[in-house]
């Protein structure tokens, strides 16, 4: 991924203003967090600004979600439907290696970390669908508890019939329609 993540000062420019006027159309989803308080996390942040980034190329459409007591801002991926360029991955590097027959190229897990962000858990997922609908066509893997995994399970979730489920499936699975979305905090 470095050769897509080195940024040029243009780059980043261009990300800002991307960002910056994804925040303005949907102030909904952070109210109380300014643009500026936003700017003044990520200018000189280029860790962030890299996992960003690649959070973009991967259609995630990340934006603040909200800012924690904390201080921190975090950041989801906001795309309606699982990101294009994340899909078709099994869970963890366990379930890929495990695959024999047909695996797929990634997994979850090793991409979420090569981009410098984390899954989504249950409870950022669910916080996410209570902001606005996503996942109504496709699927996301979502953290999964230690001892679910264990057994060879892994969670994911989406948006049917105006409710959210979390479901489970073998962690080797990988579907089209099925990949993750990303929170990063800064």
């Amino acid at each position: 991924m470095t050769d897509k993540t080195d940024l040029t000062t243009k780059d980043k420019q261009a990300l800002l203003k991307t960002l910056n006027k994804r925040f303005d159309d949907h102030m909904y989803r952070h109210e109380g967090v300014t643009w500026e308080s936003v700017l003044a996390k990520l200018e000189n942040n280029d860790k962030a600004l890299t996992a960003l980034h690649v959070m973009e190329l991967t259609k995630g459409e990340p934006d603040v979600i909200k800012k924690e007591t904390s201080g921190e801002l975090l950041f989801f991926d906001c795309s309606k439907e699982s990101p294009k360029g994340r899909r078709k991955v099994c869970y963890d590097d366990a379930a890929l290696k495990a695959r024999k027959k047909f695996p797929p190229e990634a997994s979850a897990l090793k991409m979420a970390e090569e981009m410098g962000v984390e899954l989504l858990d249950e409870q950022q997922y669910r916080y996410l669908q209570q902001l606005e609908e996503c996942d109504t066509k496709t699927s996301s893997w979502i953290k999964t508890p230690e001892d679910i995994r264990e057994l060879g399970g892994a969670l994911f979730c989406d948006r049917r019939y105006d409710t959210v489920f979390v479901y489970h499936n073998g962690a080797e699975s990988y579907y089209s329609s099925r990949g993750f979305r990303g929170c990063l905090k800064v």
